[in-house]
């Protein structure tokens, strides 16, 4: 999320879900799976507005949603930290949440009419989107 974290956020303004719980959940993710670490800082509330061109009143709530809920801890004049307190999924239980959100996608597909080779096609063609995008952002000069 910062400049050297490869934290991806991604925001779906279609999907009908609040933008503020749409960041809440991937910051759970994040931190429940490891990818972001105790102590570790989240970016401003005004960088991250500015990259995922929201409101900062957005980004406010949902670091605010994220300290309540025990997540995060906010530390006047330095930010907001993951809370040293939280602890990685095990696989089994990331398996769980991934194969929700694929089993939502597979869904989506079958009402959309697209096809298992459709699916997979665009599936593998947005993977490698999101690979480059984090290649991208683990160096600053790709």
């Amino acid at each position: 999320m910062t400049e050297d974290n490869s934290m991806l956020l991604q925001i779906d303004f279609k999907s009908g879900s609040p933008v503020y719980l749409q960041l809440v959940d991937q910051i759970r993710y994040a931190a429940a799976s490891g990818g972001l670490r105790a102590g570790e800082p989240l970016p401003s509330i005004r960088a991250l507005a500015e990259e995922l061109r929201v409101n900062r009143n957005t980004i406010a709530r949902a670091y605010e949603e994220l300290e309540r809920q025990g997540i995060t801890e906010s530390i006047p004049g330095k930010g907001c930290f993951l809370n040293e307190s939280q602890s990685p999924y095990t696989k089994t239980a990331r398996q769980k949440i991934l194969i929700k959100k694929i089993d939502e996608a597979v869904v989506t597909a079958h009402h959309l009419q697209a096809g298992r080779e459709e699916f997979l096609s665009l599936a593998g063609d947005r993977l490698n989107f999101f690979e480059r995008k984090l290649k991208g952002k683990d160096n600053p000069k790709n």
